[in-house]
């Protein structure tokens, strides 16, 4: 009987960290689309059904007190750190998309969609009016 209780347990536990695994919340390594290095950290968290994004780490100590100069309203110059990014995603199937994704280094908002490439890979668009304008990210999942 106790060997049953410990393999349903084992089970339930294996069950939850796959579920974790499988999910766009989290920590997640950013990358510098000019020069491919580590760019930040974000971290990605759910708040009444949308999805946000966080920067909690700047990796590049000459950056770690950069500003959003140029960004829009609210944002205008505020610590890059400590900002979010990703700002109202909603999930649509096996995606999340209707929010917003703003660039700290120019300033810009976009359109957002963001899907798992993979469970360790985060496919992260960015756009302007359609989604066939844009770019994609592939930021990596943080253990």
């Amino acid at each position: 009987m106790k060997k049953i209780k410990i393999s349903i347990l084992l089970v339930f536990l294996v069950s939850v960290f796959s579920l974790n695994a499988q999910s766009v919340i989290g920590k997640w390594k950013t990358f510098d689309d000019a020069t491919g290095d580590a760019k930040s950290i974000v971290e990605i968290t759910e708040k009444d059904g949308k999805i946000y994004g966080k920067v909690i780490e700047i990796l590049n100590p000459e950056k770690k007190n950069a500003k959003c100069n140029n960004c829009p309203d609210s944002d205008k110059d505020k610590p890059v750190l400590g900002l979010y990014v990703i700002k109202g995603l909603s999930k649509d199937g096996k995606e999340y998309s209707n929010g917003k994704i703003l660039d700290p280094s120019s300033g810009k908002l976009y359109k957002c969609t963001v899907s798992l490439d993979d469970n360790d890979k985060l496919k992260v668009r960015g756009y302007v009016g359609i989604s066939a304008f844009g770019r994609n990210q592939i930021w990596t999942r943080v253990k």
